[in-house]
């Protein structure tokens, strides 16, 4: 593959971080809608938030555009807020890896992903927002998170449109993967020169996978985590483990040619790990129906899961990968030993010959957690202490203050710019 950017061809391991921009803007009887930007006050914040990446030397940040604020109603847009943030990442030198669906659309937008002209209209939100910051932001991710999007929004029921089960499943899916390609062909007519970011968790699953009640199920759900990067590559054929499921709920031949003969391909691939909820358990006996509702536990496979998770995406879509989302939520102390240890996992793997280009704490500062939605609390009742950054409330709002984790973090930073300081960088970062 032909790489774009020199950030992706200069054998160096880059390291960035994230603001998290969940936006649900829907909200029925007992939910609250979500927009992370609202929550943690990045809409009043921008200007001195794209500092802070800056500050820790974080070379590119994942950032989303709020489609739902940027599109208030059919052929209205509103970019007034979007270019002054696009403007302060040209001012801060922090390269934009822009999110473009983060869960969520706007609100006039019925049905959401499963409205019959959905794949249009995101496209030609992307395809605006590619023409319009062309000359500061190449980096596109389509969809974060595809499968989530389809666990949440067309299984579990919890989010828009609140479908359920195996079809509702597969609809959500598909409609995320036609939305996912018109995107990048669009963006790529508009910007020749734009990589293509492509993102989705790391879903492992372990334990007694093959009981007799969980053995299908089980194999079902290790294949499923990859199906709508399958079907955007056009690697979904008759012969595919999930054919008969795909064919069960309407998705014919036709349908998968179309996927096959438009079929877009990752620049980078990247993979969300978190080591406390990226593997999941299965118990002999015991049934779950997975998802907040009714959870199956979960096991810390640590810098182990992480490893086996970048081989599997590199060797499965033959592209470079990308750490795009980890952290552990914690203590302070917790959170260094995972970003120590984390970085360590990925410099082995590249020395083992994967090619790893990037590296991204998640996020930058606390997030408020998604539980927020259907709680009473305040936001700051559902923080997540995540960051490199905490969240604390004072008279004038949401301050930002440094932890010990941004320090480690930009230590890190400096190490891996020195290409000749090699393999002692990370021992000489622990001194420091």
């Amino acid at each position: 593959m032909t790489t774009k950017h020199h950030w992706l061809d200069d054998g160096r391991l880059h390291l960035g971080a994230g603001i998290e921009n969940t936006f649900v803007p829907q909200a029925g009887a007992g939910e609250r809608p979500i927009d992370e930007y609202e929550l943690t006050e990045h809409y009043e914040r921008w200007h001195d938030d794209l500092a802070l990446a800056q500050s820790v030397g974080a070379e590119f940040l994942r950032w989303g555009i709020p489609w739902h604020r940027v599109s208030p109603a059919p052929g209205t847009w509103d970019w007034s807020w979007t270019d002054r943030v696009m403007a302060r990442f040209g001012e801060v030198g922090v390269r934009p890896v822009v999110d473009l669906l983060h869960y969520g659309t706007p609100l006039w937008l019925d049905d959401q992903f499963l409205h019959p002209d959905f794949p249009q209209h995101v496209a030609d939100f992307a395809t605006r927002a590619a023409e319009r910051y062309a000359d500061v932001a190449t980096d596109w991710t389509p969809v974060n998170e595809p499968m989530i999007h389809a666990l949440f929004s067309g299984e579990y029921g919890y989010w828009p449109p609140y479908r359920r089960g195996a079809a509702g499943l597969v609809a959500v899916s598909t409609a995320l993967a036609r939305g996912f390609v018109e995107t990048q062909r669009g963006i790529a007519e508009v910007q020749p020169d734009a990589a293509f970011v492509h993102v989705d968790a790391s879903l492992r699953y372990v334990g007694d996978i093959d009981a007799p009640e969980h053995r299908s199920e089980a194999q079902r759900f290790s294949e499923q985590a990859f199906l709508v990067e399958d079907l955007v590559t056009g690697s979904v054929g008759s012969d595919h483990p999930l054919a008969p499921l795909l064919a069960g709920h309407g998705v014919g031949d036709e349908q998968l040619a179309w996927f096959a003969e438009r079929a877009v391909v990752p620049d980078i691939m990247g993979v969300n790990y978190y080591p406390r909820h990226s593997t999941e358990v299965f118990e002999a006996g015991v049934h779950h129906r997975g998802g907040f509702a009714d959870p199956r536990p979960t096991r810390d496979d640590g810098a182990e899961g992480l490893t086996e998770m970048l081989r599997l995406y590199a060797e499965r879509y033959g592209a470079p990968v990308m750490v795009t989302e980890t952290c552990v939520t914690g203590s302070t102390a917790e959170r260094l030993e995972w970003l120590d240890a984390s970085i360590d996992a990925v410099q082995r793997v590249r020395a083992a010959g994967v090619d790893v280009v990037g590296y991204t704490w998640w996020p930058l500062f606390d997030m408020i957690e998604w539980t927020y939605r259907h709680s009473t609390e305040p936001p700051m009742a559902h923080r997540l202490a995540m960051g490199l950054y905490d969240l604390v409330e004072e008279p004038t709002g949401l301050a930002r203050r440094r932890n010990a984790v941004a320090e480690r973090f930009a230590g890190h930073a400096r190490a891996l710019r020195d290409i000749d300081r090699g393999a002692d960088s990370l021992d000489s970062v622990r001194r420091a």
